[in-house]
């Protein structure tokens, strides 16, 4: 090879170099304030996109507490249900038994048990509803039947045949009563 054409050779990676680095570099005061705006609305919109993560993963942590919360509050609600037919059946026996100095024990040792049943059970947020002379609720109440009762109120638990209970305010069992019922309206014209 000739020496011009070994310089030619040399001389071109310099200028692709030269080239190169100079396409690399920003032109000054070309687009900048444009690049500057758009880069600042993107940390703005991605600000916005971290603040709203936050929110909603506090949400989901809030939430699953309050699920946690309900979950031990409400633990105890099915074994409760299957105790209450132990505290119908303590009073059940407490009723039906006799006067008699010979079955007279047996009552108190009954109405022992069944006044520490009914404590134990207070303790775990298991309340009585027991509506007898209130207003008919059908949250609470269940009507077994409606009777006429010229003396009290339409919609009034005159009777409770089988008590109600709640825990921690979420009904368990709905009071089975006897409901009074409206009078007959007498017409006037007759």
């Amino acid at each position: 090879m000739s020496e011009q054409e070994n310089n030619v050779e040399i001389e071109t990676p310099e200028v692709e170099l030269q080239e190169a680095e100079a396409a690399t570099e920003a032109p000054e005061n070309v687009g900048t304030d444009v690049d500057l705006e758009a880069l600042q609305d993107e940390v703005a919109s991605l600000k916005e996109e971290v603040l709203r993560t936050q929110a909603e993963l506090q949400n989901v942590r809030r939430r699953a507490e309050a699920d946690v919360e309900k979950a031990h509050k409400f633990s105890t609600e099915k074994f409760a249900r299957e105790l209450l037919e132990v505290v119908d059946n303590l009073e059940r026996a407490m009723a039906a038994a006799p006067e008699d100095d010979v079955v007279k024990p047996l009552m108190e040792g009954v109405e022992m048990t069944h006044r520490t049943f009914v404590q134990t059970l207070e303790k775990f947020k298991v309340e009585v509803v027991d509506p007898e002379g209130h207003p008919f609720d059908p949250e609470l109440h269940q009507a077994i039947s409606m009777v006429d009762a010229p003396d009290a109120e339409p919609n009034t638990v005159l009777n409770v045949v089988q008590k109600g209970y709640t825990n921690h305010g979420r009904l368990l069992r709905p009071a089975m009563v006897v409901v009074s019922k409206a009078a007959p309206k007498v017409d006037e014209q007759a």
